[in-house]
């Protein structure tokens, strides 16, 4: 067992018995592990976690040996229902997702609930998780939005609530971060290329901190030409969408001025060109606006 050094802040905490201890865990380094988090699973009279076979790993390494139970989405449930006989005897135990923090984009929420309901303490055990850790590189992106952001998890496997989150995302004036599926991955990145403007940025975080670590700030139009290198689509991924930060129509006039003025001269198409040029409009937009603009639209 590796020896936990004396720290205060674990000496002077209590760490209650009949409770659920909620760690997260490395997300690639297994350098990443809290002091906490590893006095917590010493601690602790036994492990729940979703996969043993993966836990077991972070467990050998660090030389903790403890009793070991299966927790994952399809028994979590049943499962939680079997651990409260612990906690009602007043034991300690631990929930451990695969990697990062459990219950964000990973299994534990219902567990959670479950011995919530049953009024037992579940306490949290912070730590490495891949949303903070993108985050924490955003720079100029969480400027602009004074540090707001949406997190949409994974997204959507149906066509139209897939294309519902692009259409939040892209409408969004503040940041949204992501993860996808490696054999999701092209067929997601395409569509991206096909709805924003060129200039917006998509920041891309493949492995992190893990031995292939990369990081990618991508403009719209150079999306095709990165998802041509094969090496790039292998991996786990985390992304952010910078906000959008075009004015809408109704909060800008410019664009609706300059059409009402060119709609006699100009065809639809054209005009819709010169509003795209000169105000960034989508094509969409652009289009809609100069159709009503022919029409004589207020």
């Amino acid at each position: 067992m590796v020896e936990i050094p004396s720290v205060d802040a674990l000496q002077k905490q209590d760490f209650p018995s009949g409770s659920l201890y909620v760690v997260a865990t490395p997300i690639g380094n297994l350098g990443d592990i809290t002091l906490r988090a590893l006095h917590i699973l010493n601690l602790v009279d036994g492990i729940a976690c979703e996969d043993k076979r993966h836990s077991l790993l972070l467990l050998k390494h660090y030389g903790i040996r403890k009793p070991m139970v299966a927790i994952h989405e399809h028994n979590e449930i049943e499962a939680a229902k079997k651990l409260m006989d612990h906690l009602q005897a007043g034991e300690r135990w631990a929930y451990l997702s695969d990697a990062g923090t459990p219950g964000v984009s990973d299994p534990g929420a219902r567990l959670v609930a479950e011995v919530q309901i049953n009024g037992y303490q579940t306490i949290p055990i912070p730590g490495p998780s891949a949303l903070t850790a993108m985050l924490s590189i955003a720079g100029e992106v969480m400027i602009a939005s004074r540090g707001q952001f949406q997190f949409l998890g994974f997204l959507p496997t149906s066509k139209n609530d897939f294309e519902e989150a692009l259409r939040l995302m892209i409408e969004s004036p503040i940041p949204t971060i992501f993860y996808e599926s490696p054999h999701r991955l092209a067929k997601t990145l395409i569509r991206f290329s096909e709805l924003l403007d060129n200039g917006r940025r998509l920041s891309i975080g493949r492995e992190l901190s893990k031995k292939f670590e990369s990081l990618f700030l991508l403009r719209a139009d150079e999306i095709p030409g990165w998802l041509e290198n094969p090496n790039h689509l292998k991996g786990e991924f985390v992304f952010i969408l910078e906000g959008n930060n075009r004015k809408t129509i109704s909060e800008n006039h410019e664009p609706w001025h300059l059409a009402q003025l060119l709609s006699k001269q100009l065809s639809s198409k054209n005009l819709s060109i010169v509003l795209q040029s000169m105000y960034g409009l989508q094509k969409n937009e652009a289009y809609d606006l100069a159709l009503e603009a022919k029409k004589g639209g207020g």
